[in-house]
Formats: C-alpha cells, structure tokens, sequence
C-alpha cells in the first residue's frame, strides 16, 4: 500500500469512527454496549462485499462454460467468501428497513449467515433490539454503505475492522481492553519470527490480531494463507471469542479457537506441536493454583517459577514463558509479549530464566518504550525464541533496545512507523546473516525517497499557481496603495521571498531530473554511493520547505494586516470572499507541496539510518541501539535479559532533520487530548451535580 493510500485510508477510518461515535452519543448507549453491534455491521458490510465479487466471479465462470451446475456454498468459501442468503445481504436489509423494524432484520441476518456457516454459529451479534431508536440503527447503516466502503477490497476492510477494534480498545469498552494488542507489537511480533507454515498458535488470542498479521506477512510473500499455516488459539472470555472468529472471518481466516484457561488447560494437546507461538499473554498475574498448573509437567519443562505457602504462584509471567518454550516444536520460533520486570526478576524466577537461557532458545529481546499499549503505559520487551538456532548462535542473545524508535500518534499513544518497523527487522535478519535483506530494504527506502521527489515538481507548481492567484487577486487594491504605505516594504519582502524559493525549487527539480530519476542497482556499493549522494537532495528538500512556508506566511500576513490594519476589505480592489477562498486554497496546497519535500528527504532519511550503523551490511554493536551478547555475559549480569543492560547509552547526535513542524503537531496532539479529557470532565463533574441536585 502506497503513502497516499495509507492517508486515504487513515481519514476513511477517522470519518468512520467520528460518525460512529456520534451515533453511539445520540443513542446513550455505553462502549461495552455498541462495540459488538457496530463490529457486527462492519463484518455484514466486508461480508456482502466479499460475497458480491465472489459471486460476479462465478458468474464469469458459468458464461464462459468452466462451471455448468448450479453454485453452491463451497464455491464461495473456495473464493474467501461466505454464502450469504438473501436476507443477510446488506442492500436486501436497508432495502426492507422501510417497512420492517431493522433490529429484526439484522438479527435475522446474523442468525441466517451463522446456520449458512458453521464456525461462527452463536458468534455474531444479535442484540439490535437495543437500538430503541431505528433511526439511529439506520444511520450507522448508511455510515457503512458509502461507495468507498461499498468498493474497499479485503485488505481495506480487514484494517477497518482492526481500527474499530483498536478505538474500543481505547475506550476500554470489553475487558478493560486487553483483548487487542496494538499493530505495531504484533508486527513487529510476525517480522522477527516469520510465521509462515504449519501450526500457528496463540494461547492468549484475544481478539486474534496475531492471525491476521501472520496472514498479512504470509501474503505478502505470495502465498495463500489457508493452504500454509492452521491458526490454533486459546481465550478465556466468551466475549472475546466472539471477537476474535469474527476478526478471523472479516479478513476471510479460519482457526481453531478453544474457551480455556491456559493456566490449567491444553485443549488442543499442542505440547512440542507448534512451529510459531505468539502472544500478548496478561502480565503479573497472581495466585495462580501450583498444583493445578503442575498437574501437566510437559507443558513447565523448567519447573515451576516459586510457590507461596498457600500453594499458588505469585507470578505467572514464568509460566506463560514455559508455556510459549514447551508449544515449539524442535525448530520453532515463540515471540511474545512481556513485562519489562520478568527479564531481570529474581529469585525462583531467575532460576527459570537460567535453566531458559542454557536451553540456547532465547534468539533475542527487543525492548519497547511506554504508551505502546491503550489501557496501560508501562513499557514492555518482546522476547524471542528459536529451538532450532544454528550452533553457532546457540550461546548468542540479540539485544535490541527500541525505546528511542517510536512514532507519536496521540498524547497517551506511540506506535512504528512502517519504516521504523521495517528497520528495526533489518537488524534481525543481519544477526541471522542475511545481509541481502538488509541491502534490498536499504535499496527500497532510496526507491521510496526517487519516486516522492519525482512528485515534487507537481507539487511545487501547484503551490506557484496559488501564490500567482493569491498575487493577482490583490494587484488592483497593491496599485492603489499610497507609496508611503508601510506595505510596499511587505509586498517587497514576499515578492524577494517568491523569487528565491522558485529559484531555489527550480534548481532542486532539475537537479531530481538530472541525476534522481531511476533507482541505483541493488546492491551495497551502489546503495551507499546513492545514499551519500542523495544528501544534498535531501538538504535541498528541507530548506525548500523553510522557503515554501516563509513565503506562504509573508503572504499570509500581507493579507492579515490589508485587512485589520488597512482597511483594504472597505476597498472596491478588494474582492474579500475570493481572496479569503485563495487563502484558504494556498494553505492546502502548502501543506501538499511540504509533505512531498519531507517525504522525499524521509525516505532518504531512513536509507541513511541504517547505512550508518550497520555500512557493512553486517551486524555490529551500536551503543544505545543492539548488542550481541553471549551466554557468559548474560550470566555475568545475573541472567537478565534486559536489553538496556547490554546496549549502553547512545552518543548525543546533533538532529540535523529537526523538524519543527512536527514538533509542533506533536505538541498539538498533546494539546488535544488534554482538551478532549477535559470536556470529558466537565461533563462528567455537570452530571454528578445534576445527580446531587445542586
């Protein structure tokens, strides 16, 4: 998916949810309440999608003679898609919504498609009822039957259904929240172990986003889901269940769910069977049943991490961990998510993790920063095990500290970027030697910087023509200013101001067609030879920008004083609805014109990060970033696997890309979530008055 597919994608989500919220305020229901009936008319929506392009592909194939029966059910499941009747078609539902209570018709349709499939039989959502408002109903009907949703293909949908899920998560709507793991974890997750054949199994699924991202990596080599991996999960919430085969059947995904506490249960006897764990399992959890849990010894090959004298265990982050080690088969990969405390803990627990660590499973430990998660801002480590790691890295543990790599999405939220994501995995694969990898990665993000510095020309012309419009719009009321007015000194400035960043825009486009119109070769003496070149095009990118955005506030506030101070909207010269619409237009095109400088020198940027650190190709040790350690220091350091106990502090390094804009909107968004807690207090205070009588 391109950049500007992703920011299409991202507003389409955005409108979604604000629409959507709307309606969850107007029907004063609660998050807990809306969150499976709103997740419910996603899943009809993707599912009546899915099945018109299934069923248009039968259809084809009936023309053209490859299919003379009649088409039955298997024939939409073989193409990813449900058989839907007729009543459980979203046109079919808004359709009868004018003569029929539309509570009735979607829980019709829900039980109608769950007797048409049966892995999700007592699974989707039928309490519509109440939605004692129909009107409310019907909108969020309408929310979802827009043309850009009406067309959104699996991929789009699937990521919708995750953001809807995400926001719930947010609002901490189920469970407090903890039945969705943010992408960027699970990416981040899937890049390192690479879960593409066999058993895939998470014993702590929530909401299954481990699946689905596995799907996405498997896809993305090219390969079919279905036919590669089989999804086994456990859960313990009957709810999140629900959430999860829905996840599953909205991204097209079949697996193998069990309500169970893992602690006490293996259901599916996946003991030595799996060939990927992966989970996000609940942290610290206490008073777990020692005799219980010990009652399968194959499933705690390290023994149980420390009992209390009234016989639990006072934390289970080790049991989880023993859990993840014992599920591998003899060459699988586990990453999972946990609490920072259990790589350094003590006592029994350290006696665990070093019966672990001699085991030679652990492959590496990535540290990650605060925020990353909605309902909690502890920070975390994403630990990594690989049973069948070559003998020379038997006694290794890559030690990756991401703490400083975060992007900030909102005051209480960081996440990757997809760049970050995919750097921080280019480390890997240089501890697993693949070299070629991290070339091709290196190459792709100087493919990325050519093909964005390829727009700036548009871009750029885009942002003249406006300044021209702005210029000329004001030309009459400029002649017929006095010439002692203190404006001609500003009309000067702007004017000396276009004339160097069109110079300046010119030079940088003819630079990019001279010398950046094709990628160099893939290979490392070419990549870092067109890296290094590259940085005078960046350069020229960034100071672009300052030269975009002075003129476009030298013309701003020649406007801005005409008005206030000169009175030029009295003036038959000045034409105040056109000109404010130019200004308008001109601010819109500034910011098209900067996002295509910055995104240019962005990619660059990120060739240039990993080439300075790793300029062989190979891994080395970059202090406050990696190190590689082997078992004697681990042991030196009372077997802890915390990361920032190896890597060290990084240098200080002058920030040559500060960027201030960013800055700015980092600030922003700081701003606006204290706002929006804000109201959210003021009204919460309001109501406890009302209620109070006061």
């Amino acid at each position: 998916m391109t950049g500007s597919a992703y920011g299409q994608l991202e507003k389409l989500e955005s409108d979604l949810w604000e629409a959507a919220d709307q309606l969850r305020a107007n029907s004063k229901l609660t998050s807990s309440e809306y969150c499976m009936p709103v997740l419910g008319v996603i899943f009809l929506r993707h599912a009546t999608n899915r099945f018109a392009a299934a069923h248009a592909d039968i259809e084809a194939e009936r023309a053209a003679g490859q299919m003379k029966r009649k088409p039955r059910p298997a024939d939409y499941v073989r193409r990813r898609a449900l058989y839907l009747p007729e009543v459980a078609r979203y046109d079919y539902i808004l359709g009868q919504s004018k003569d029929k209570p539309l509570p009735k018709l979607l829980n019709d349709a829900m039980k109608a498609i769950e007797e048409s499939f049966e892995p999700l039989m007592n699974v989707l959502p039928k309490d519509y009822h109440i939605f004692t408002d129909q009107t409310v109903l019907e909108e969020l009907l309408k929310i979802f039957n827009r043309e850009a949703i009406k067309t959104a293909s699996g991929d789009i949908f699937g990521r919708i259904y995750e953001f809807f899920l995400m926001k719930f998560a947010i609002d901490k709507a189920m469970d407090n929240g903890e039945f969705f793991t943010p992408p960027s974890i699970v990416q981040t997750i899937v890049n390192v172990i690479e879960p593409d054949h066999g058993k895939v199994a998470d014993i702590a699924c929530g909401s299954g986003g481990m699946f689905v991202q596995s799907s996405y990596f498997i896809e993305s080599e090219g390969e079919d889901t279905a036919k590669r991996v089989t999804f086994y999960g456990h859960e313990k919430t009957a709810s999140t269940i629900k959430l999860a085969k829905m996840n599953l059947a909205v991204h097209g995904l079949e697996g193998k769910i069990a309500e169970a506490n893992t602690f006490y249960e293996d259901p599916f006897t996946l003991v030595g069977q799996c060939d990927f764990v992966m989970a996000n399992p609940p942290f610290n959890v206490d008073l777990v049943d020692a005799k219980k849990a010990e009652a399968d010894k194959k499933r705690l090959p390290f023994g149980l991490p420390g009992v209390n004298k009234a016989g639990k265990v006072s934390n289970g982050n080790y049991l989880w961990i023993s859990y993840f080690h014992s599920y591998l088969k003899d060459a699988g990969r586990a990453g999972f998510v946990m609490s920072s405390q259990a790589s350094s803990a003590g006592r029994d627990e350290q006696t665990v993790r070093r019966k672990i660590v001699e085991s030679g499973a652990v492959d590496a430990m990535i540290a990650i920063r605060s925020n990353f998660f909605y309902t909690r801002s502890v920070p975390c480590e994403l630990w990594f095990f690989d049973r069948g790691k070559p003998t020379e890295r038997l006694d290794k543990v890559l030690m990756l500290d991401a703490r400083n790599v975060f992007r900030k999405v909102t005051r209480k939220v960081n996440d990757f970027s997809p760049e970050q994501l995919a750097n921080l995995s280019s480390i890997v694969w240089l501890y697993r030697g693949q070299s070629e990898r991290f070339v091709g990665l290196a190459h792709q993000h100087l493919k990325n910087a050519i093909a964005e510095a390829g727009a700036i020309a548009t871009a750029v012309s885009a942002f003249k023509a406006g300044c021209d419009a702005l210029v000329d719009a004001t030309a009459a009321y400029e002649k017929s200013l006095p010439k002692k007015s203190p404006l001609h000194a500003l009309i000067k400035e702007r004017s000396d101001a276009e004339k160097q960043c069109f110079l300046s825009a010119s030079a940088l486009t003819a630079a990019i067609t001279k010398h950046w119109r094709k990628p160099p070769k893939p290979t490392l003496a070419a990549v870092k030879k067109a890296t290094s070149g590259m940085e005078e095009l960046a350069s020229s990118c960034r100071d672009l920008v300052k030269d975009v955005d002075l003129l476009s506030k030298l013309a701003v506030r020649f406007l801005d004083i005409a008005e206030k101070e000169n009175g030029a909207r009295d003036s038959d010269a000045w034409e105040t609805r056109t000109i404010a619409r130019l200004k308008r237009d001109l601010n819109a095109i500034r910011v098209d014109a900067v996002d295509q400088l910055k995104t240019t020198a962005y990619f660059h940027r990120h060739a240039h990060w990993l080439l300075s650190r790793f300029p062989d190709a190979k891994l080395v040790d970059v202090p406050g970033l990696v190190k590689l350690v082997d078992r004697a220091e681990i042991e030196a350091a009372d077997w802890s696997l915390t990361p920032g106990r190896y890597v060290g502090v990084a240098p200080p390094e002058v920030d040559e890309d500060f960027d201030f804009e960013q800055t700015m909107r980092d600030i922003h968004i700081e701003l606006a979530g204290l706002n929006k807690e804000a109201v959210k207090l003021a009204k919460k205070i309001q109501t406890n008055f009302t209620e109070l009588g006061i």
